[in-house]
């Protein structure tokens, strides 16, 4: 069925959700599904919408016209999605396969509804699986002593493919200032530990010296901050005194690929909103 999701933050007070309801209803629009929120603490309220588009009079543009003025009066931070365009979403991997091929899995099997236009990677070795997919596949190597024009050649290629949304899956490259101001809000990384604890590499072998008793996975919005945006979602699986570093790495691998192609549906159903560096997730 052909919807639009309307997402809606703005400071807290008596009537939005009205507001909000008669303004559709009174164009013919019926709510496929709603949800709000209110951080009482902050004084914020947060909702998320997805509208009937086959019932309303009018189009997303004339939506977006009429739906301003009272965007305006609420303070509202808001957009509106028309969900018959698919995303276009762009991959950045390394060496490890796991998380790209999971993903690849669900796209083609129609899980994950979105366009994958180009898959980049610092490595050759996933050209093969991503070529019989049919997408473009881009090698750019990411030397030490010339990062800054590797970055150069990415950006370009993500812009020559129209790029929205650009997933990490497992790319071992700090993703430079530029990048992360460009493409704020839009840039999600998979961490292969359980945020806060253990940023920055090598997570596993200090998960292993520290004797945790469970391990994680992260997903987050990318930041300036190495590994200290905002977070989308989170699983972990216990291990005991009998793993090593290896039964740990193969255990984290699965928690890694569900917990990314979570958080990269939410992010593709609008069910995230940032607010601050924390996020309200609307998971269904």
């Amino acid at each position: 069925m052909p919807s639009y999701t309307l997402v809606i933050s703005c400071p807290d007070r008596v009537g939005i959700v009205a507001a909000v309801s008669c303004f559709v209803a009174e164009r013919g629009g019926s709510l496929l599904e709603s949800n709000h929120h209110t951080d009482v603490a902050q004084g914020w309220f947060f909702m998320r919408n997805v509208i009937s588009a086959s019932s309303l009079q009018l189009g997303p543009a004339q939506f977006r016209e009429e739906f301003a003025p009272l965007a305006a009066k609420h303070d509202m931070q808001w957009s509106l999605r028309d969900n018959s365009e698919p995303q276009r979403v762009a991959i950045l991997a390394s060496h490890a396969s796991h998380c790209l091929a999971d993903i690849l899995h669900r796209w083609k099997s129609g899980d994950l509804a979105c366009e994958i236009p180009c898959v980049i990677s610092n490595h050759e070795n996933l050209r093969s699986m991503v070529e019989w997919h049919g997408i473009p596949f881009h090698y750019v190597p990411v030397p030490k002593e010339n990062k800054e024009e590797a970055f150069a050649r990415i950006m370009d290629i993500l812009q020559r493919h129209r790029a929205e949304t650009i997933v990490l899956a497992r790319y071992m490259q700090i993703i430079p200032p530029q990048m992360c101001r460009e493409y704020a809000g839009k840039l999600i990384n998979i961490h292969h530990s359980f945020l806060p604890s253990f940023i920055g590499a090598n997570p596993y072998m200090r998960a292993y010296e520290r004797g945790v008793k469970l391990i994680g996975a992260t997903c987050h919005y990318v930041t300036e901050d190495l590994d200290e945006g905002p977070i989308i979602e989170q699983d972990v699986i216990r291990v005991n005194h009998s793993c090593d570093k290896d039964d740990m790495v193969r255990l984290g691998r699965d928690v890694e690929q569900a917990v990314l192609s979570r958080g990269l549906r939410y992010h593709l159903e609008d069910r995230v909103i940032v607010h601050g560096n924390k996020t309200i997730v609307f998971s269904s």
